[in-house]
């Protein structure tokens, strides 16, 4: 099945392309009304793409297909808007998907709106495996498809020898992939018995860099986890790890 489908058609035919000039003028903020009081001068589905952009973690062409050509059509306003609250708009076209990203600059003492969401160790582990299914599915032309068994056996060998509390570990592995499910990076798919789908958005947060050397870093951990003679550092419930998202 190939990943960049097209998007499905909005059920009504798509407006002209919103200008800056228009989006400003007075009489574009009365047109575009929807509430006693309202002064918003841009239409109400290009307001519903800002939001879920601000909702996160992002605007897919195939899961919010009314969304997706709107984004397209009023780019530069939207874009305009997002860099009001210093943040910027990333858009890939390839994988048809779009997310905002914090601005960051040397010029200026820009206040963090996006809020980072800090990893544990084996939430790490799982996101960057999914990271790699994901690499995996898109050289092939396939949607990148996961079981929760995989998830499980792969964070399984993060495990240590001996370990006297494996229902923590249980524990800490279930979380693992409530977390990537939290952040919407796991989708479950309709019929499908505990399979998900990987977020190709995930294929954007992470450099070719980042990945090989995150790679290198847990493959000697699941190593030495795997040697009955090492004793790898315990992961508690609450200790996070230095990779965020």
């Amino acid at each position: 099945m190939n990943l960049r489908s097209e998007p499905h058609p909005p059920s009504e035919p798509a407006s002209e392309p919103l200008s800056l000039a228009a989006g400003l003028d007075t009489q574009a903020s009365n047109d575009a009304a929807t509430f006693v009081g309202d002064t918003g001068a841009i239409p109400v589905d290009t307001r519903r793409v800002i939001v879920q952009l601000l909702l996160g973690p992002s605007v897919d062409a195939r899961r919010q297909t009314k969304l997706w050509p709107v984004l397209l059509r009023d780019e530069t306003v939207i874009r305009s808007r997002l860099h009001e609250l210093f943040l910027d708009l990333v858009i890939d076209h390839d994988q048809q998907v779009a997310f905002t990203r914090q601005v960051v600059s040397e010029q200026l003492d820009v206040p963090i709106l996006l809020r980072k969401a800090a990893l544990t160790f084996l939430e790490s582990a799982l996101i960057l495996f999914l990271r790699q299914r994901l690499t995996q599915a898109d050289a092939q032309g396939e949607r990148a498809v996961v079981a929760l068994t995989e998830m499980e056996e792969h964070l399984s060998v993060f495990e240590r020898a001996q370990n006297p509390d494996h229902a923590r570990f249980e524990r800490q592995k279930a979380n693992a992939v409530e977390k990537a499910k939290k952040l919407n990076l796991l989708q479950r798919i309709r019929g499908g018995e505990d399979r998900y789908e990987v977020s190709p958005t995930l294929k954007l947060l992470f450099s070719a860099e980042e990945i090989q050397d995150l790679t290198t870093s847990y493959q000697a951990l699941a190593l030495a986890a795997a040697d009955a003679n090492a004793t790898p550092t315990e992961l508690p419930d609450e200790q996070e790890s230095e990779d965020t998202l």
